[in-house]
């Protein structure tokens, strides 16, 4: 798949191929939407986003979730301004409602290597929710150096650095609509 030609964004040579169009995260939202409800039925989860990247991805998922759920957020750093993960995770940003008893529904953006995905559980796992699930909007596929437990995902996508939807490369290119592969030196896509 491709870029549609005519966007603002056709003169910029680090944005590649499309991975995940709009439009097929739009349909997949709803999905991922319509199974949340489903599942959660009278106990409306709260749902705690990780920042920055899922901001957008949890925005739309909770329009898409048919109940009153709640929203909390967390700001979690792994990546800083480079292209892969530094392995050593720092929370930025803890969550503002209490956990105890509740049903947790964390809303991420990326799974890569699972480091970030493993520290986050078992920390929020100390602050005894009642249960605790996963909706992660992208799993690169390839080996995680840590198990995780994922009960929603959106898409599994190779193992390329990827920008838009929220995803970021030092802050830039988050409203990109399409989720792409980010050319950091402006070569053609593999």
């Amino acid at each position: 798949m491709t870029r549609v030609p005519g966007s603002y964004w056709d003169s910029d040579e680090h944005i590649g191929r499309v991975v995940v169009s709009q439009d097929a995260i739009r349909r997949r939202v709803a999905e991922l939407g319509a199974q949340i409800t489903a599942d959660y039925g009278e106990r409306p989860p709260l749902l705690v986003g990780v920042l920055k990247g899922a901001f957008i991805f949890m925005a739309d998922l909770a329009r898409a979730i048919r109940l009153p759920v709640e929203i909390d957020l967390m700001a979690i750093a792994s990546y800083g301004s480079d292209t892969t993960s530094s392995g050593v995770v720092r929370i930025m940003k803890d969550v503002d409602t209490d956990l105890v008893g509740r049903d947790v529904l964390v809303v991420e953006d990326i799974i890569d290597s699972g480091v970030t995905l493993s520290y986050l559980q078992r920390y929020m796992w100390a602050h005894r929710p009642a249960t605790l699930e996963v909706c992660a909007l992208l799993v690169k596929s390839g080996p995680q150096r840590r198990d995780v437990d994922l009960r929603y995902v959106g898409f599994t996508i190779p193992p390329d650095f990827v920008i838009g939807y929220g995803l970021d490369v030092d802050q830039r290119y988050r409203n990109l609509r399409d989720i792409c592969i980010y050319r950091p030196d402006g070569a053609p896509d593999d």
